[in-house]
């Protein structure tokens, strides 16, 4: 019979708070989090995991030794920092210029280290291995693919993985949850606009590439709203526009880029056609050229119903049935979605919200802060999926 782990999750909140004030004075940027990957070794290395550093240039992989045959079960955690200048005046804000755990994933490092913790006291009662996996430059988002490409998947072979991500709208104490889509593919588009730069006051001799992105722009509107079934969700968004140098020059080209958001493979898939054909044939009536570059950067976060359904029985063991949250899924993209491609896996969301406290600032912002009375919650229910998912998942084998 699996353990609950309620109640000795709830007997770690002060010492994850300390891990996790610790780490939120000390950020570090994609690759280069080389204090915080020795932190999390030396912690992992105390209680008996099998440790590598420098995975991924700074990740760091732990492999709990002493565990039975069976399943290999992965947790996954991102490590980075953002920069931010923090404004919480917090008594634990950083203490690196220009930098901060702005999108909480101190958080998650901690509930990470946590449930390492937790399984560690049970590793005579697991019916599996487990991979505890810290991953790099999720802010990036290059973390997961070097991470993948060093085979950290593999020897042993991960079966099943879980994830976490903090979210400031979801009441602390809470977490949410969802099978299938919860967070959306993310691509990249730069438009490049040529035309033939002069006078601004003698548009009839030049070819105006201003005029064209500006057209441009307008009509890449048209490809969500007259393409894409109005049931299915997705964005097209210009989020750079530069051109010119100085306010009397029409300037010979002009660069943009933006980003795109789907959820359904099928739309994404046609999605670069659409935005091709309206790039070039709005620059081509102007009498100018416009080429499209079109960069797949991130998976769709897809929930796994036997994962899922495995994370909803552990939320429901450390938070209670009153603790599990139906989200509604969001437009941002996480690499998670890599793991997933190869691995079944579950992805949720966290509640650290407390608005009695003020704490209710989004990610990214220089105000961002958590209730760390979720912690306990978040470590809790990472290692209780790992214990469910060991028991299944060797009782299917």
């Amino acid at each position: 019979m699996v353990p609950n782990l309620v109640d000795e999750s709830r007997a770690l909140q002060q010492h994850l708070s300390e891990i996790r004030r610790d780490l939120h004075r000390h950020p570090e940027l994609s690759f280069k989090e080389v204090r915080t990957a020795r932190k999390i070794a030396d912690y992992l290395s105390s209680l008996g995991y099998e440790v590598t550093t420098g995975v991924a240039r700074t990740g760091v992989i732990g492999i709990l030794s002493g565990c039975s045959e069976g399943p290999t079960i992965a947790i996954r955690a991102d490590i980075d920092a953002l920069p931010v200048t923090e404004l919480t005046g917090a008594p634990y804000a950083s203490e690196i210029p220009g930098v901060m755990h702005a999108c909480g994933h101190d958080v998650h490092t901690t509930c990470a280290l946590g449930a390492s913790r937790l399984l560690a006291n049970h590793r005579g009662e697991l019916k599996g291995k487990v991979k505890v996996v810290f991953q790099p430059a999720e802010e990036i988002n290059a973390g997961a693919k070097e991470l993948i490409k060093s085979g950290i998947l593999e020897n042993p072979k991960v079966d099943m993985i879980f994830g976490l991500h903090n979210h400031p709208e979801v009441p602390a104490g809470k977490v949410a949850i969802k099978e299938g889509p919860l967070m959306a593919a993310v691509d990249t588009i730069k438009i490049s606009v040529t035309g033939k730069g002069g006078h601004g006051a003698l548009p009839h001799r030049n070819i105006d590439p201003v005029v064209a992105s500006a057209a441009i722009i307008i009509n890449l509107q048209t490809v969500v709203s007259r393409n894409v079934d109005p049931q299915e969700p997705a964005v097209v968004t210009i989020g750079t526009i530069h051109g010119g140098t100085a306010n009397n020059v029409i300037p010979d080209t002009v660069e943009m880029t933006g980003t795109v958001r789907t959820f359904n493979p099928a739309v994404r898939e046609k999605m670069e056609g659409w935005l091709r054909r309206v790039v070039e044939g709005t620059a081509q009536s102007l009498g100018s050229k416009a080429e499209l570059y079109y960069r797949y950067d991130l998976p769709p976060v897809l929930n796994h119903p036997e994962a899922t359904s495995i994370a909803k029985k552990a939320i429901s063991l450390i938070a209670g049935e009153e603790g599990i949250v139906v989200p509604v899924p969001s437009m941002g993209g996480e690499d998670f979605a890599l793991f997933q491609e190869k691995v079944p896996g579950c992805f949720f969301w966290l509640g650290v919200g407390n608005s009695e406290r003020g704490i209710v600032h989004p990610w990214h912002s220089p105000l961002f802060d958590v209730d760390e009375s979720a912690l306990p919650v978040g470590a809790g229910v990472l290692a209780q999926c790992v214990l469910l998912a060991a028991e299944r998942l060797s009782e299917g084998s």
